[in-house]
């Protein structure tokens, strides 16, 4: 396994740490320290594409599990922002039915012998996302951190849905034809 590779299965192994952060009760400043964990295994995302690209180590296997480990990590966080109350659940649900339909998409692709890579939008979403968290997650209270928290969760939503809108259209061969 190269590095590009391991540094992904660190982002998923990440997220257990940082659910012990945001559910469990009582430990001290467990905010920021879920915080952290979020930033790293979210830089770790960046790392491991730069490094797959800059040194050719793009594997199937990267391009499958990257994206995936992301949503993992997001979606764990979402869920978490529900139970707190901090995000409404139709927001959540409409981002993870996105990353569902995706998910289906490649195993599909995966069935026909074809890879599906992330696209632009789902960068960028991603990266949305990502941002639109750790606000969620740091809580700060005040009229500038409230209000980017909205800023992000509905640039996220819209991003959720004009990415999975351009990822059907650009793939739709996948359901049709069973190619790319």
């Amino acid at each position: 396994m190269n590095l590009p590779n391991k540094i992904t299965v660190f982002r998923v192994c990440m997220i257990p740490v940082f659910l012990v952060f945001m559910l469990v009760p009582g430990i001290p400043g467990a905010k920021y320290f879920a915080a952290g964990v979020f930033i790293i295994a979210s830089a770790s995302d960046f790392l491991d594409g730069y490094l797959a690209r800059k040194n050719n180590l793009v594997t199937d296997f990267g391009k499958f599990m990257d994206p995936l480990a992301d949503k993992l990590l997001v979606c764990s966080a979402l869920i978490c922002f529900v139970e707190k109350g901090s995000v409404p659940a139709w927001a959540v649900i409409l981002i993870i039915a996105r990353e569902f339909t995706i998910s289906g998409f490649r195993l599909v692709a995966a069935g026909n012998h074809v890879v599906i890579a992330a696209n632009s939008w789902g960068k960028i979403k991603t990266v949305v996302q990502m941002i639109m968290c750790v606000f969620f997650i740091v809580d700060l209270d005040g009229g500038f951190f409230n209000a980017m928290e909205q800023v992000f969760l509905y640039a996220a939503v819209l991003l959720t849905v004009i990415s999975l809108a351009d990822y059907i259209y650009a793939n739709r061969r996948v359901i049709t034809e069973g190619t790319k």
